[in-house]
């Protein structure tokens, strides 16, 4: 099932019970896809959290609404916008890649579904070693 699909069968699925994520809950997820995951702040007012040095997920901590930043195949991004209103752009990031999530306008399901994604396209493009270490 194409990662699109996925999301239209959950959001149907869900409609009637959906709770958001503050983003203590956010670092926490990431935190336990990967007993790899780090996470550093930089920048003064952001934090990344790394799979091996590689980006999979942003937070900048002074935005005026909570948001994260996840990285996504750009056919998914465009989908995904298209359907949600809380899916943009990503500030100051790659727009064809990088995705802003409006925690207040998203599920958390969606929200850990769409960082987790995140993870596996990093994780996939590392190399053999590192993989094998995941």
């Amino acid at each position: 099932m194409h990662i699109c699909e996925f999301f239209t069968t959950f959001a149907l699925a869900n409609a009637q019970t959906t709770t958001n994520m503050n983003i203590e809950q956010v670092r926490d997820f990431a935190l336990s896809i990967n007993t790899n995951v780090t996470e550093e702040l930089f920048a003064e007012n952001w934090i990344s959290w790394r799979i091996f040095g590689k980006w999979f997920l942003l937070m900048q901590l002074d935005a005026p609404e909570p948001r994260v930043a996840v990285k996504l195949p750009p056919e998914d991004s465009a989908e995904l916008r298209v359907q949600y209103d809380g899916i943009r752009p990503a500030y100051h990031m790659n727009k064809t890649h990088w995705n802003d999530l409006y925690l207040n306008e998203l599920d958390d399901t969606l929200v850990q579904e769409l960082i987790t994604s995140s993870y596996h396209l990093i994780a996939s493009k590392l190399p053999k070693t590192q993989q094998a270490l995941l």
